[in-house]
């Protein structure tokens, strides 16, 4: 049970062997069933969400809770680094399209988050202004001195 962002939310799992015979796909350790039952504190909407899952993780290697926590930890990859690069770079709307220019753009900026939080940024969008107002005394986050 969460209390986050103006709402509740409780998550169950389920975790099973019983169906690793019968899958057709490699290196199966254990299925799963997520169930997350979301209620917003305001206006008390209520939302269920089921999601199934396998991972290659035997029940020795993951228990439920682990898996649990890995299926969240994805979200704070997405939230921290996808987020930041859609919102903060603005993403979506870059016009570089083709050849290698996307990947080489993704990877350049991927490089500015990572600075950032290298240097102790914790919100890269002001962190982007300070260096923005620095000047060439920003290259020193690269460990160049001018």
């Amino acid at each position: 049970m969460d209390k986050e962002h103006g709402r509740l939310e409780e998550r169950k799992i389920w975790t099973s062997t019983a169906l690793n015979d019968y899958l057709d796909f490699p290196h199966v350790g254990q299925v799963f069933c997520i169930e997350r039952i979301r209620e917003i504190i305001k206006t008390g909407k209520r939302t269920k969400e089921v999601v199934y899952g396998i991972t290659s993780l035997s029940p020795e290697e993951a228990k439920p809770a682990d898996i649990l926590n890995m299926v969240r930890g994805h979200w704070k990859i997405e939230n921290s680094l996808h987020w930041v690069r859609d919102v903060t770079f603005d993403e979506d709307r870059c016009r570089i399209r083709t050849g290698n220019g996307p990947h080489v753009m993704a990877s350049i900026r991927n490089i500015a988050i990572s600075l950032l939080r290298l240097a102790g940024a914790r919100y890269i969008a002001p962190a982007l202004r300070y260096c923005a107002r620095m000047g060439e005394k920003v290259v020193r986050l690269l460990g160049v001195r001018l």
